[in-house]
C-alpha cells in the first residue's frame, strides 16, 4: 500500500488517497477511502461520476489500479472502522444512483447489512449492471446471506479481478430513479 501511495503521489499531484461519502449500514454517511485513480479534483468535471474508457481524467498509474481493483485496499481501513466489510453491497454515493430518501421501501433493506468491498452485485455484472438491477441483487443478498454464499461470492471476486471482467462502465447506469413521496 505504501509503494502504491508514492506511486500515486510522484505521478500526479494531490494526496494518494481519495476519500468519498458513502451511504452505509443504516443509512449511515461514512467517509469511504480509495487510492486516487484520477486528476486531482475531477469527480465533478467532463463526464461525471463513472469514467469509460479514454477518460483523460483518470492517471496512467490509476489506470493499472483500477484495472488490477488494487485502489479498493484502503477500504481496509474502512473496514477496521466497522464503517464496511468485506462481503456486502457495494456503498453508494450519497447523491447517486440517487439520495437516500429516494430508495424505495424494499431498496433500503439492502442498508440493513454493512457494505461490502465486494458482493452479490459484484459477481454477477460487476459495473455492466444498471443500479435498479444491482439493488434487486443487493437486497436478494441480505435475504440469503450466509457462509457458504460469501465463500462462492469471495472466489468468484477472486476471479473477476484477475480476470478484469466486466470492470468498465458500458452504457447508462441509472435508467429510473424511483419517485419522490411528494411525486406519488
Amino acid at each position: 500500500m505504501l509503494i502504491t501511495a508514492l506511486l500515486v503521489r510522484l505521478t500526479s499531484s494531490g494526496p494518494a488517497v481519495f476519500r468519498q461519502e458513502r451511504i452505509g449500514r443504516g443509512g449511515k454517511v461514512f467517509t469511504m477511502y480509495k487510492f486516487r485513480t484520477m486528476k486531482n479534483n475531477s469527480e465533478h468535471t467532463c463526464s461525471g461520476v463513472y469514467s469509460g474508457d479514454g477518460d483523460t481524467r483518470v492517471t496512467g498509474v490509476g489506470k493499472v489500479l483500477r484495472a488490477t481493483s488494487i485502489d479498493e485496499l484502503p477500504q481496509l481501513v474502512n473496514i477496521i472502522k466497522g464503517d464496511m466489510s468485506f462481503l456486502g453491497p457495494r456503498p453508494p454515493l450519497t447523491y447517486h444512483p440517487w439520495t437516500y430518501d429516494r430508495y424505495t421501501k424494499e431498496q433500503l433493506r439492502m442498508f440493513e447489512v454493512r457494505p461490502g468491498i465486494s458482493g452479490w452485485a459484484q459477481v454477477n455484472g460487476r459495473r455492466c449492471v444498471e443500479w435498479n438491477e444491482r439493488i434487486k441483487m443487493n437486497v436478494w443478498y441480505v435475504d440469503h446471506v450466509s457462509f457458504l454464499l460469501d465463500l462462492k461470492i469471495v472466489f468468484l471476486s477472486v476471479v473477476r479481478v484477475f480476470s478484469n471482467a466486466d470492470n468498465k462502465n458500458i452504457g447508462a447506469t441509472v435508467t429510473q430513479a424511483p419517485k419522490s413521496p411528494s411525486e406519488l
